[in-house]
């Protein structure tokens, strides 16, 4: 995946994160600069991120949780902090398990379909290597080596 610049960045998260801080905030502006606090953040954070501990996407809604958060705390230290702050009805958080659960349903389609079952029958299903092996009368062997085939194709679709 080719990384985006700045600007990309901005043009491509902005309206999601902007709308994720509109709703969590009472005043309009203050989500306008917390807006601008994200990105000046995640400019600044950049070059450390790692694709392999958490999707782009990902990263800079946690940054964006943060900043609101740190917000939250300056302007009412003495009140407590929303319960639902990053609460299962969330939009954006929504938005970005969506966005999360396309890519993977995407990057499992690339997968050759004896691929595909064994990564649904480990993760989806919780069996091991050894019951995957009986149940699909592939040797052992067999399927150690096309789950880690089929994981590195997955993490290479998905970064």
């Amino acid at each position: 995946m080719k990384a985006l610049s700045g600007t990309e960045l901005y043009a491509a998260y902005r309206d999601k994160v902007l709308a994720y801080l509109r709703s969590r905030t009472a005043c309009r502006e203050d989500a306008e600069d917390l807006c601008a606090e994200v990105f000046a953040e995640v400019l600044r954070c950049l070059p450390q991120y790692d694709a392999e501990k958490a999707s782009l996407s990902t990263w800079i809604y946690q940054i964006t949780r943060f900043t609101l958060i740190d917000y939250l705390r300056t302007r009412h230290p003495s009140e407590p902090l929303p319960e639902d702050l990053a609460g299962a009805d969330d939009p954006a958080e929504a938005f970005l398990r969506r966005e999360t659960l396309d890519r993977l349903a995407a990057a499992l389609k690339a997968l050759d379909p004896e691929e595909r079952d064994i990564i649904v029958l480990r993760y989806y299903k919780g069996r091991t290597l050894t019951e995957i092996s009986r149940f699909t009368g592939i040797s052992y062997g067999m399927v150690k080596v096309k789950h880690k085939k089929a994981l590195d194709r997955l993490r290479s679709e998905l970064t």
